[in-house]
């Protein structure tokens, strides 16, 4: 269990709605209670626990139906659904089943809270910058907002900082000089992030997008140019992955504010 559910368990102990013994079974139940056999998979219900945040569910490939299961199992379990890659059609079964989901086109995600709970209760701020070289990134950058927003955390976002006008960028300096992490999202050559490097001291998680013409070959001439990076804060995630790069920024606020 996690220390919030155990709160959470204890606050009802002491309020006199469960009994100590009732507690203890829950407590028990919840210990056993590492996976969940579904039809469609293998729910691993213990990754909060080990890791500090639940399974997230990648969507691509899988039935609107398994949805339901996986999300129907993690949210039983008392866990915050996030699901990546999500099509309009599979939003729309989701949504049914789950009014409270929270569904984000640009980003192809879609967000459920755990029972009793909403994403936007106390979100920090002032923590994670999310920019993009331009507006073609933005459905990248917003996949790695709504991972934030999943993980706790309203990043500032910052839209169309591109070196083409490197004035923008010196414009908004104020805004993440401060911050814990930054995510860059950049396509085409995917200089930005090393630009945006020089200006902080906190990691950059650059993320290179699938933008740009024939010899940006899909995103890997971003990745090769981000990879050869010469500002020693840059690290980089794989071409699209808006979630893999809010993730990495979340775990750093986290280390973060548990040393502060």
């Amino acid at each position: 269990m996690s220390d919030d559910q155990l709160s959470q368990l204890f606050e009802q102990v002491r309020q006199g709605a469960l009994s100590v013994e009732q507690a203890i079974s829950h407590f028990a139940n919840q210990q056993d209670q590492k996976s969940a056999m579904l039809p469609s998979a293998n729910i691993d219900l213990d990754r909060n626990a080990r890791c500090g945040y639940p399974e997230v569910i990648y969507c691509e490939g899988k039935t609107s139906r398994a949805l339901v299961e996986i999300f129907t199992a993690l949210l039983e379990a008392k866990q915050k659904c996030l699901g990546t890659r999500v099509s309009d059609d599979q939003a729309k079964t989701v949504l049914k089943q789950f009014p409270q989901a929270i569904y984000n086109q640009t980003a192809r995600t879609i967000r459920i809270p755990e029972k009793d709970a909403a994403f936007d209760e106390e979100l920090i701020t002032g923590e994670i910058a999310v920019l993009t070289a331009g507006t073609s990134d933005r459905p990248v950058a917003e996949e790695a907002i709504e991972t934030l927003i999943w993980m706790g955390y309203q990043p500032d976002f910052i839209l169309d900082v591109g070196v083409a006008g490197p004035h923008r960028l010196q414009e908004q300096l104020p805004r993440f000089q401060n911050v814990s992490a930054v995510v860059v999202a950049a396509g085409m050559e995917g200089a930005l992030p090393s630009v945006v490097g020089g200006w902080v001291s906190c990691p950059v998680i650059a993320v290179p997008t699938s933008v740009g013409y024939g010899a940006s070959l899909g995103g890997i001439a971003a990745l090769l140019g981000m990879l050869n990076s010469c500002a020693a804060n840059v690290i980089v995630v794989n071409i699209d992955a808006g979630f893999k790069a809010g993730f990495v920024a979340g775990l750093v606020a986290d280390q973060k504010r548990s040393t502060t």
